[in-house]
């Protein structure tokens, strides 16, 4: 289903949440677009302009959205299991509460971004830039982190049980309280991170020579 640029200024227009399932909107301009609650399950946002744009509570699972603009955007309870987000730019957007179970954000960038609480699980991280991003109460569980940079992101209380965080920059993050058991750290950069009150087991890998009692980590059975 492809829109023209005339389909959507109406469709925005509209009031009620929109319906818009499989829809081609490829390279759309919707910048500031109120979507919020729109149901865009397996639509084509590749390029689109989503920079600022209301998708709380949206639909977005399944989507192909590799190369959009969603800085700013406020994407609280939005629904992205499943979805691909290649080199998408998500910078400073209210992510918290969202779900990116099983999606794919290799290379994305969500510095400063908000995700308190936000589930991504089993999701494909790898590369991404968390710079200062807040991933407190966040689930990580078996999430893909490798090569990630996560300076100084807020993982306090996360999930980070069977997380993949192999070359992984965490300098200065705060890890208190995060929840670490059998997560393979090897080769992470650790410098001034906070681990007061980590858990984690006998499985966790560390990077070598990091005493993680001596940092405050709590070796759980």
């Amino acid at each position: 289903m492809e829109f023209t640029r005339a389909d959507l200024y109406i469709l925005l227009n509209l009031s009620g949440p929109l319906w818009l399932i499989g829809a081609d909107l490829s390279d759309a301009n919707l910048r500031g677009a109120n979507l919020r609650s729109a149901n865009l399950s397996n639509a084509n946002l590749n390029g689109a302009n989503l920079i600022e744009a209301n998708l709380i509570g949206a639909n977005l699972s399944g989507v192909e959205m590799s190369g959009a603009g969603l800085s700013g955007a406020s994407l609280i309870s939005a629904n992205f299991s499943n979805a691909k987000l290649i080199d998408t730019k998500l910078n400073d957007a209210n992510l918290s509460s969202a779900n990116f179970s099983g999606a794919s954000l290799r290379d994305v960038s969500l510095s400063g971004a908000d995700l308190v609480s936000a589930n991504l699980s089993s999701a494909n991280l790898v590369n991404n830039d968390l710079i200062n991003a807040n991933l407190s109460g966040a689930n990580l569980n078996g999430t893909e982190l490798s090569g990630a940079k996560l300076i100084g992101a807020n993982l306090r209380g996360a999930n980070l049980s069977g997380a993949k965080l192999r070359g992984t920059d965490i300098s200065g993050a705060d890890l208190s309280g995060a929840e670490m058991s059998d997560a393979d750290l090897s080769i992470a950069t650790l410098n001034g991170a906070n681990l007061s009150g980590a858990k984690y087991n006998t499985t966790t890998i560390w990077p070598d020579k990091f005493d993680p009692i001596a940092a405050g980590a709590i070796l759980t059975p």
